[in-house]
């Protein structure tokens, strides 16, 4: 079984930064439509684009905020009429905050658990449904191992990735046998997001990993291709751990 995606439409929230970006590409060199979501940066969701088409894929960039079910119902819409039927999603979109509990804020706390879980919730509620009609599907969510182990500086963080491995198994459960569900945890992973990390903090959780290195986004996008792939084609439910071997899962 390959991991050939020609001419699927896979739809990536959070497409055009990081991890989105790079599992966009490589749906791209796979030979996809990538439907790339964004929210406010259109320029960086276009230069996306250009990296899909030079790796010999195609697409469209889309706006909207996934934690507002109206307007991803609206997006979902948009991408079948311009590209075709959704395939294959990944929610990719996300956004972390690191504090004590001491300054944390109920605000704060609801606008983490609105994007990556109801971010995560509405596109699957907006694509489900063909994907049963038409017998075949496949989603792939990302987490984070801050869902599998303590965060005390990101507790709205942890909270809302342990959410997001409880949808992704729920999911699974419930649209089988049409459509797959599975999700990737990444552990540290070299984007803008963990720019401004302290250095010996990223220097600790280098060394604590089996493979003495940080992630780069192209780690995670390849787990997901699998994931999305023929080649997974009997694994559903599942979150797998790509953090170079920081949190081993039974």
């Amino acid at each position: 079984m390959s991991q050939d995606l020609s001419n699927r439409v896979v739809l990536v929230t959070g497409g055009s930064r990081g991890i989105g970006r790079a599992i966009s590409v490589a749906l791209g060199r796979a030979g996809a439509k990538v439907a790339i979501n964004y929210v406010q940066d259109s320029a960086a969701a276009n230069s996306t684009l250009a990296e899909v088409e030079d790796a010999g894929g195609s697409g469209g960039v889309y706006q909207a905020d996934v934690a507002n079910e109206p307007a991803v119902q609206e997006m979902a819409r948009h991408i079948e009429n311009s590209l075709g039927p959704i395939d294959m999603l990944v929610t990719s979109a996300g956004i972390a905050k690191a504090q004590s509990h001491r300054d944390l804020t109920f605000k704060q706390y609801r606008d983490i658990m609105a994007t990556n879980v109801d971010g995560t919730f509405a596109p699957i509620m907006a694509v489900k449904d063909g994907m049963i009609e038409r017998g075949a599907g496949s989603i792939v969510c990302v987490g984070s191992v801050a869902g599998l182990r303590a965060r005390p500086k990101m507790i709205p963080y942890s909270i809302s990735k342990a959410a997001v491995i409880g949808l992704i198994r729920s999911f699974a459960a419930a649209l089988g046998p049409e459509v797959r569900v599975n999700g990737v945890a990444p552990g540290l992973i070299e984007t803008d997001m963990t720019e401004g990390m302290d250095t010996s903090l990223k220097a600790e959780m280098k060394e604590e990993a089996f493979l003495k290195r940080l992630g780069v986004p192209e780690d995670i996008a390849e787990a997901v291709l699998f994931l999305l792939s023929g080649r997974a084609s009997f694994i559903s439910g599942q979150t797998f751990s790509v953090d170079g071997g920081r949190v081993t899962i039974p």
